[in-house]
């Protein structure tokens, strides 16, 4: 089964369809943040998150989109990341 990239993102206006869909789209994701996130979809996988992202959302006040990428592009960020800094011990209390 062949999987391709997608940006799977979503708007979505009351709280309770906005915690549905990112429940749904975590299902998926293999990460992102906010209501956008990365996935390796199949095509059985696409079809079966656009049925139920529809099912879920009102089309006359939420919008999702599923946008193919292409794993081959050259990716480009903004700002400047710092490296994870790991300490010699960790409190939690």
């Amino acid at each position: 089964m062949e999987r391709k990239l997608y940006l799977v993102a979503y708007d979505v206006s009351a709280p309770q369809r906005l915690r549905l869909a990112l429940e749904i789209v975590r299902d998926y994701a293999v990460g992102g943040q906010k209501s956008a996130f990365e996935c390796y979809l199949s095509e059985l996988e696409q079809n079966e998150l656009q049925r139920r992202l529809g099912d879920a959302l009102d089309t006359d006040e939420d919008r999702y989109f599923i946008l193919g990428l292409d794993p081959r592009a050259r990716t480009r960020t903004l700002g400047r990341g710092r490296p994870p800094s790991n300490p010699d011990w960790f409190y939690m209390g």
